[in-house]
């Protein structure tokens, strides 16, 4: 059961399962901490799995003011120093990606490893015309439905759509009593768009594990690849018939490497 965890100017709603080596889960754009389910279930015997929504998702507040990626960051280390957790391996995906990036940027001391789903380092002309494609058709599309119907078509694989899969994913975000507003999920995107860590991440020190979707066309292999490749000593793996949340459609595979990879981490002390 979540709650809510107060860190110095907010009220951050908090899940946390399981014990064992903290690991800290970080939800892309508009995403709740439901994202991470699989996750929770599935690693729990062996983590301590921490997720959270982050400003302006879920059950956490927009406050007034400027949104920047390093504000969401801040955010994310403060749950961890809420919790008294020196740190923790870091996981993220699509936009949470980058706001893990730059918590190990701006915070170092609190990262045990660096898990990076669907990243980029800074937005292309292909991907900057999709956010703002994502960015108009929230504000226009006839129904919610209609919008995650067009929306879901970049995010997860034929196969989720044409089994049925997706129309339940559909069903339960309609239902979901606590959504994001039209200005929250365009703030949080105008924040990706202005964020770009590509002369930086070099400076990231901890072992870093970058996963891409192969038939991913949003953050598509190359973007990952660029990524891993910038930080000294990233890995990168390509999960070739999965798009962009390969979390959720292959739960028992993606949570089997993430587990291998952080079993490495802390052998290696």
């Amino acid at each position: 059961m979540g709650e809510h965890i107060r860190t110095s100017e907010l009220d951050i709603w908090t899940e946390q399962v399981g014990e064992g080596a903290p690991v800290l889960l970080i939800g892309g754009l508009g995403d709740t901490v439901e994202s991470w389910q699989f996750q929770l279930d599935g690693l729990a015997d062996r983590y301590r799995l921490i997720a959270f929504d982050n400003r302006g998702a879920g059950r956490t507040a927009m406050p007034e003011g400027p949104l920047s990626v390093e504000l969401m960051a801040d955010d994310a280390a403060a749950v961890l120093w809420a919790l008294d957790i020196p740190s923790a391996h870091v996981v993220g995906f699509s936009g949470g990606s980058i706001v893990a990036q730059e918590v190990a940027l701006r915070h170092p001391e609190v990262v045990r490893s660096l898990v990076l789903q669907s990243t980029w380092s800074t937005m292309d002309r292909y991907l900057r015309s999709w956010a703002r494609f994502v960015r108009w058709l929230v504000a226009v599309a006839p129904s919610e439905r209609a919008f995650l119907e067009g929306f879901f078509l970049d995010i997860y694989t034929p196969r989720s759509h044409n089994d049925g899969t997706v129309d339940q994913i559909i069903d339960e975000a309609l239902a979901f009593p606590h959504k994001q507003s039209v200005e929250s999920v365009q703030r949080h995107i105008d924040a990706f768009m202005e964020h770009d860590a590509s002369d930086r991440l070099s400076a990231i020190a901890a072992p870093t594990l970058v996963l891409s979707g192969g038939i991913d066309t949003v953050t598509r292999p190359s973007l990952c690849r660029a990524v891993a490749l910038q930080i000294p000593g990233g890995l990168f793996e390509v999960l070739e018939d999965e798009a962009h949340q390969p979390f959720q459609e292959m739960p028992d595979v993606w949570n089997a490497r993430v587990d291998a990879f952080w079993r490495d981490v802390e052998n290696q002390g």
